[in-house]
Formats: C-alpha cells, structure tokens, sequence
C-alpha cells in the first residue's frame, strides 16, 4: 500500500474474528487516512467487530455477507458503490477447515463429494466470485492489492505427507484462480498486484484442533501474523502479481 495522501479504501471480508479481525484492528491502529469496509458472516460471532466499529464509527463500515451466496457479494459491490469508486487493498479472509459433521479426511475411505464441494465453495469459489464483482473498483492509476488467505497445505510441490483431501485441494484451487486472476487484472487493472498469502499457523479456531502438534514457536499469535503479513503487503510491486507468499515473505512452490 502506498502512503500517499489519498484516502486508501480496504475491504477485508471474514472480519468477525481470526485473522480477519486482526486486520481489521490493526489497520485502524496503525494506518492514517484510510476507511475500512468489512464483512462478517453472523452477527452473533461478530461482538468484538461490532464493539471495534463503536471506536471507529467514522472510518469502519460493517456489511453481512455470505461469500457463499454469488447474489450476495453482487449486494455487497452495489452498496460500496455507493460509499467509494476505488479500492486500495482487498482481503478475503474467510475459510473453513472443519465444521459440523466436516473434518480433514485422512484417507480416501473419509471422502465424501457433499464436503468436497461445501470446502470447494467456501475456499476457492467465494474468492474468484469477489474478484468478478471487485474488478471495477480496481480500474484506476493507484497502486492496490488484491489478497487472498489461503495456506502451505495447497502446494502441490509442497506435499509430502497427503491426507486433507478436501482441505488441500480447495487451496491449491484458491491458488490457480488467483493466478488466473492476477492475469486478467494485469490487462484491467494494471496497478493492482493480485497474490496468494500462507499466514502460518496461527493461534485461531481454524487451527485449534491441530495445535498440539505445533511447536510452540511456530504457532503465531493473530497479531504477529497479521503484523508479518501486512509487512509482505507493504513491500508488494508490480512485479510480485500472481505469486505464493509465506508468512516470512518467501514464495512458496505451486
């Protein structure tokens, strides 16, 4: 992100808690001149959100969307049409790795195509959805970001132990979407760097499951991840579209 002074307009969508909340905070702490549009998927895991919003009533705006629901995020491009014409930096945050009765399979006997699609549809789809309804908002002459969370597990030539079928699969096809994004916004918008972010393992509910085999010093406070990713974030150029980052700013292997 630049530190011109023109009003950077952020979207960070998955805002109620994790990561996405840690952006949020964050870029209302540390960053000056800027108005923060962000999403959040239920109201009632959204508390802290809400509270954030009372302290900056000014600059963060809050706006329900199910990344699931292609009319909804349709929605949710005509109400910030309202509000702005341009956007400088856009998160997806949101992503699942279990929930309910879904759970990482650790064998081709755990497979079932309903899941398949449920992770499908929330880690790959949502993000190539946003980028169909956003791309208007990143036709101007500022330099911008386009980010999406995905994870090392996606990596083809970074898989050596298997399993995580749906998991894997869903984030490897986050990753080609947003090259193929990176390569059409390169011809519409070509001030706006589009890339793949691996947070690390971060203290979240997503990971909660899996911690105990974590050592200590590579499980990541929200706040750490979030300050190291922004980091990544502010040093992008132009040249950097289309890439797989790691947490420490390294390019990750398809």
């Amino acid at each position: 992100m630049n530190s011109s002074n023109i009003q950077q307009n952020i979207l960070i969508v998955g805002a109620s808690r994790g990561i996405g909340f840690g952006f949020v905070k964050t870029l209302l702490k540390e960053k000056n001149n800027i108005k923060v549009y962000a999403t959040y998927g239920n109201k009632e895991n959204a508390e802290d959100l809400f509270k954030l919003q009372l302290e900056y009533s000014s600059c963060l705006n809050l706006f329900q969307l199910d990344v699931t629901e292609e009319e909804q995020i349709n929605n949710l491009s005509r109400q910030l049409k309202q509000e702005i014409s341009n956007l400088h930096l856009f998160i997806n945050c949101v992503g699942f790795l279990q929930k309910d009765n879904i759970k990482p399979e650790k064998s081709l006997r755990h497979i079932n195509s309903k899941n398949l699609l449920t992770y499908f549809q929330v880690n790959s789809i949502a993000t190539v959805l946003l980028a169909k309804y956003l791309l208007p908002f990143f036709r101007h002459s500022e330099p911008s970001i386009f980010a999406a969370v995905s994870a090392k597990v996606g990596s083809i030539g970074d898989n050596y132990l298997g399993g995580w079928y749906g998991y894997r699969a869903s984030k490897t096809a986050l990753n080609m979407f947003l090259k193929n994004i990176s390569i059409e916004y390169k011809r519409t918008c070509p001030h706006t760097v589009v890339v793949a972010l691996h947070p690390g393992t971060t203290d979240t509910d997503l990971s909660k499951p899996f911690q105990k085999n974590v050592p200590p010093e590579k499980l990541f406070s929200v706040e750490r991840t979030v300050n190291q990713l922004l980091k990544i974030i502010d040093n992008l150029t132009e040249n950097d579209t289309g890439k797989f980052f790691s947490w420490d700013g390294s390019p990750l292997p398809w």
